[in-house]
């Protein structure tokens, strides 16, 4: 039996496995990181940060 193969595809399945569960912490985590970098910003240029209704909208003013 070829078991080079078998190994191949457990890697692929398992690589498949922590995109999907990045790409999913991003998506929901994606505004409170937007939101820190905002923050971060808003601070190097001297600005005030002012939050969004929704996590990600906040902006600079």
């Amino acid at each position: 039996m070829n078991k080079k193969g078998q190994a191949l595809v457990e890697y692929i399945l398992i690589i498949a496995l922590i995109s999907v569960i990045a790409i999913a912490l991003v998506n929901y985590f994606g505004g409170f990181l937007k939101d820190a970098i905002t923050k971060s910003s808003c601070a190097m240029l001297g600005q005030t940060y002012v939050e969004g209704e929704n996590p990600g909208e906040g902006v600079c003013k």
